[in-house]
């Protein structure tokens, strides 16, 4: 099959793989994906400061979280009250590889009472002044640390506001009253509260900070998720969207808006509640389970539907960790303890990549693992049928071969198992993921923004040393590598075709083929596009081939120019060009070039001065 006809057949499987949820092929995926996320379906999971298992398990987890409760600021009184504890995590987390992401639970810690009292607390001045110093400082801490950092903002708040206020945005609250200086021009209502988050972080300048509103499935006053079954879910999600929109989802007083959803699929293993308490949390996994039962198909459409009602993506938090082979009896840390629960399964079990690309294509992000409560099963101990750690061994599979990339706005991901497709989701017809290397592709999370070149990322473009498109003087520019030959590209000064730096493409010695590249390049149709190559003495490659990949609206049309290495010089630089068809669609999928290697090599190549 040709790369033409490959692409053109793996765009219109899309149309037939969404099974219950047909409705999204027609609309695609809403809105853009925030450069922290690295345009990959991220996995991460909780761990708490000062630990390692995640370092230390070979895996690339992309994340990694942790609950930020009432007393975080001054270490819950073993320190000052200066925020150090949140900057020694955020540095501890880079260091190990992962993006830092905060759970802000402090509402509820804050004095007069618990999850019934929440309106109260907003309405009492003194508390919001004390409470907001404290998001000011972390918001502060976390732009001086300066690598992405994910807030996920206090989890059930806003469904429990909801509640308390009769669905009313604008019941009062104390936030302008509060007193503090930068909140002075907020409204004092319930609204204003979640708007804080977005004033303190652009009065701070932490634009380095991904804000996620944290939406429950039980918010509208029925849960969709488990009993309300038979209820329509649009008349619930226009319920929600109606009440979260002036809090940050909809233009505001502020400017900005929040950049992701989180929502959580359940807070403890389902067995648990079975057998605790008689309630049946269990989901469907078939694929062709009714919308209208306890299923993932029924999650996973109230999560598109609210992404197409509010245009903002998803992040799945706190997953439970039970699988089919865990003994159901309180977790005290032996082998296979904790209760079980499919949520692992689904998503990295015999489906492959499936479940992974439906849920892409409903808004979905990221998932976040971690158990909601002690005595609930756990990443260190969950043994499969096979012996070996459920989580840690499938999840590790998919990341450490390149993970699987995310569909940009508007369109949705073909299915699994086109040519060249793997259960890491690399490769497939189409879409072939451009990121992803030995460190979970978060380049110890200094990931630059995306920038004015189409998207393309942080722009060196144009400088007096460099003038091409992609120079990679000052960063990766967006470019990121996949497959598994291939380890995360950096910018380097060890070789330049022009100014002083080039993009350091390293190769780990397994065969097969690897992809560097990156997205909505905006290259004028027709144009020829040149790439300058330099290959070191010795290597093992056979061929390379840059090419353009255009999206849904070009039936993902692929335009490549195959190379054999052959016929490329060695220590030298190598210049290489790829010509896009006339008619051809901006801005493009992708624009990068792909590497096939004989294995057995380590070794980097270099590429610079990409240019149109």
């Amino acid at each position: 099959m040709t790369n033409t006809i490959r692409h053109a057949f793996s765009a219109l499987l899309t149309l037939t793989c969404l099974g219950a949820l047909s409705a999204q092929a027609a609309t695609g995926v809403q809105g853009p994906v925030p450069p922290a996320f690295q345009d990959r379906f991220m996995v991460g999971l909780f761990e708490e400061a000062g630990q390692s298992w995640m370092r230390d398990s070979n895996v690339p987890w992309d994340a990694r979280y942790r609950y930020f409760t009432k007393g975080w600021a001054d270490n819950w009184g073993y320190g000052a009250h200066d925020g150090s504890w949140a900057a020694g995590f955020f540095t501890e987390t880079q260091a190990q590889g992962f993006v830092p992401v905060v759970t802000y639970y402090q509402l509820f810690g804050e004095p007069g009472g618990g999850e019934q009292e929440t309106l109260a607390k907003l309405r009492n001045a003194s508390t919001m002044r004390s409470y907001f110093e404290d998001v000011k400082l972390l918001l502060q801490r976390a732009k001086a640390f300066g690598g992405p950092v994910i807030v996920h903002v206090e989890p059930d708040v806003v469904g429990l506001l909801q509640s308390q206020t009769n669905a009313n945005p604008n019941a009062a609250a104390a936030i302008a009253s509060s007193g503090m200086p930068e909140l002075a021009g907020l409204p004092n209502t319930v609204a204003g509260w979640s708007l804080a988050f977005l004033q303190l972080r652009k009065a701070v300048g932490a634009n380095n900070v991904v804000l996620g509103l944290h939406i429950s499935a039980w918010a509208s006053g029925k849960d969709i998720a488990f009993n309300s079954l038979t209820d329509p879910l649009q008349p619930e999600v226009d319920k929600v969207a109606a009440f979260v929109n002036p809090l940050g989802l909809a233009a505001n007083s502020t400017g900005a808006t929040y950049d992701v959803l989180v929502g959580d699929p359940l807070d403890r293993d389902a067995d648990f509640y079975r057998l605790t308490q008689g309630a049946d949390h269990s989901w469907d996994m078939s694929d062709t389970a009714s919308l209208t039962s306890r299923s993932y198909n029924r999650y996973a459409e109230w999560l598109r539907l609210f992404n197409q009602t509010t245009g903002k993506r998803w992040v799945l938090w706190q997953i439970p960790l039970g699988n089919s082979h865990h003994l159901n009896i309180n977790n005290s840390g032996g082998p296979r303890q904790g209760y079980k629960d499919n949520r692992t399964e689904y998503f990295f079990g015999a489906s492959g990549d499936t479940h992974r690309r439906k849920f892409a294509n409903v808004g979905v992000v990221a998932l976040l693992y971690g158990a909601g409560a002690g005595g609930q099963s756990s990443y260190q101990n969950d043994l499969a049928t096979d012996g070996q750690p459920y989580l840690k061994q499938r999840a590790g599979t998919f990341l450490n071969a390149g993970g699987l990339r995310l569909p940009a706005a508007g369109t949705t991901l073909p299915p699994p198992g086109g040519e060249g497709s793997s259960d890491g989701g690399t490769g497939d017809a189409g879409t072939p993921p451009v990121d992803a290397g030995t460190d979970g592709g978060v380049d110890g999370g200094t990931r630059p923004d995306a920038g004015t070149d189409g998207g393309s990322g942080t722009s060196d473009a144009g400088t007096p040393a460099d003038p091409s498109k992609y120079g990679f003087e000052s960063s990766t520019q967006g470019w990121a590598a996949s497959g598994a030959v291939l380890s995360s590209v950096s910018t380097s000064a060890s070789q330049a075709f022009a100014g002083t730096r080039s993009l350091a493409v390293p190769f780990n010695g397994t065969s097969g083929k690897g992809t560097v590249a990156v997205a909505n390049a905006a290259v004028p149709s027709g144009t020829t596009v040149t790439f300058r190559l330099w290959l070191p003495t010795g290597s093992k490659l056979t061929g390379v081939q840059p090419y353009a990949l255009e999206g849904a609206a070009a039936d993902w049309r692929w335009t490549g120019n195959w190379v054999a290495a052959s016929s490329l010089k060695s220590g030298a630089w190598n210049t290489i060009t790829v010509k896009l068809p006339s008619g051809s669609t901006q801005p493009l999928y992708q624009l990068g070039v792909e590497f096939q290697a004989s294995g057995g090599w380590t070794g980097t190549a270099y590429l610079d001065a990409v240019s149109w």
